[in-house]
């Protein structure tokens, strides 16, 4: 009898807080407002496991193929780089805790801010005689100045690839990479079965995990990958993955090609066009905007950005997301406009990049690593993505994204959502208020599917009335007997 009593307490407690009055956190959590309850009967499922809802997009865990792995392992034994455990280790932390390059102007700006605060130091300026400095005095300012933005301001360099780096690259990366891209793939295929591609542009190709991602989902209809990349080295590299390790073997699949630039002409166009961790080796924000401009003239279906699960990889997608969505492209070759597709079910500005507190929008996929001695069974590699669609994007369902995992409890479920009005929300769904079978397609969904809820079309999002959202009362939120 004492530990039912017991449970029930912690349950009490857990609800109610450690004071008898309300969680603070309850404070923050919202009910889905105005949400059609659905079931089978509609045939919203079209009778298939809730498990296997519509929205459901998350990969159990991915597999490199057979034959890359192999490739990987016989030019990295090959290679024998000296201490490479501890190179791959430094590589894979430099890489994660990268920055995006300062910009000119504002270097010149702190600059300035701190010359004048400086000089106020050595010298006030009072209303009789203006804080006027000599030459000597002004060049020891200067030199302060530099000094001080030396030590602030973040060391941007431009990776240079040798033999030996690629090497550790794809030992450190090769894996990651195919996840993260794979899963975005896999969202492609999901909602729309019917893309079959013919061509793929694979700009800053690096190994070319990308071409193996993308022949594992569309290899009966792929006929050409372009991988393009300015360092040589990894060029070769990535052929020689393609040919099992071996510059003699045949390519394992046909129809690959290696150029250190992009096609000249715009009128040169590919059904699938993929950039993964290209962005931050770009030296300035004017050419990450031209070469996303660029990127997408050359889109005749759809455009994958992939980039670190940080910060300043989704800020460098979000540029990449306004410099299409801007329309500022004074060479217009294709009048069809552009949508976002995945992961933002809006084409409002991002909600996490709020200027108080901004968060990194991030989706975890779990794989199986190559088997190095140091890798375990699993890893799980943590990115930022964007996709880009031609096309108004007619026919899609605007429903949220589960930016956080789900957090189960008895007769409830915790969802954070990124809705279609550019809102976030925490959302609690129950089978009393929203109906079993939405409540067990939020119970059984993870963090990067989709919920398959939706406002009903003509009524006002939840806040544009000027109230807050009504907070989880008793009725709700305690959990049903």
């Amino acid at each position: 009898m004492a530990a039912p009593v017991a449970a029930a307490a912690r349950r009490w407690r857990r609800f109610w807080g450690p004071r008898g009055g309300p969680s603070p956190l309850r404070a923050f959590v919202t009910v889905i407002p105005k949400v059609s309850q659905v079931d089978n009967s509609s045939d919203f499922l079209g009778h298939v496991p809730h498990r296997r809802h519509p929205g459901v997009l998350h990969l159990k865990s991915v597999q490199l193929p057979a034959e890359l792995v192999k490739a990987a392992q016989l030019l990295v034994q090959q290679s024998m780089v000296p201490g490479l455990k501890e190179q791959v280790v430094a590589l894979t932390n430099y890489l994660w805790s990268r920055k995006r390059p300062p910009e000119a102007s504002e270097l010149q700006r702190q600059g300035q801010e701190l010359m004048s605060e400086l000089r106020e130091r050595v010298q006030p300026r009072t209303a009789d005689a203006p804080n006027v400095l000599t030459n000597a005095e002004e060049e020891k300012l200067q030199t302060r100045v530099l000094t001080r933005l030396r030590k602030t301001t973040y060391h941007w360099e431009a990776l240079r690839y040798t033999d030996e780096l690629g090497l550790v690259y794809v030992a450190a990366r090769l894996d990651g990479g195919f996840a993260a891209v794979s899963r975005a793939f896999h969202e492609i295929r999901k909602r729309v079965p019917a893309f079959a591609p013919c061509t793929l542009l694979d700009f800053g190709s690096g190994t070319g995990s990308v071409s193996w991602a993308a022949h594992g989902f569309w290899g009966e209809t792929l006929r050409e990958y372009l991988c393009v990349d300015s360092a040589a080295p990894m060029l070769a590299l990535a052929e020689r993955l393609l040919r099992g390790g071996s510059e003699s073997q045949a390519p394992l699949f046909p129809g690959v090609y290696f150029r250190q630039f992009l096609p000249v002409s715009p009128k040169v166009k590919f059904d699938l066009v993929v950039s993964a961790y290209s962005l931050n080796e770009l030296p300035s924000l004017a050419e990450r905007r031209e070469t996303v401009r660029t990127l997408w003239r050359k889109t005749d279906g759809f455009l994958v950005l992939v980039e670190n699960g940080t910060k300043e990889g989704h800020q460098m997608l979000m540029e990449a997301r306004d410099t299409v969505l801007g329309g500022c492209d004074k060479v217009t070759h294709d009048p069809r406009e552009a949508h976002v597709f995945a992961p933002c079910p809006h084409h409002l500005p991002c909600p996490r990049l709020s200027p108080e507190r901004p968060l990194p929008c991030n989706f975890p996929q779990t794989y199986h690593p190559l088997p190095f001695p140091w890798n375990p069974p699993q890893k799980e590699e943590k990115f930022s993505y964007l996709i880009l669609r031609r096309g108004p994007g007619a026919g899609e369902e605007p429903w949220p994204r589960i930016t956080q995992p789900v957090l189960g409890r008895p007769r409830h479920v915790h969802c954070h959502l990124c809705c279609a009005d550019g809102s976030l929300q925490h959302a609690v769904v129950s089978p009393r208020r929203h109906g079993r079978d939405l409540y067990r397609c939020a119970r059984l969904s993870h963090w990067g599917d989709r919920l398959p809820v939706r406002t009903p079309p003509g009524e006002a999002p939840p806040g544009d009335d000027g109230e807050a959202p009504a907070g989880i009362g008793a009725e709700s939120a305690v959990p049903e007997r």
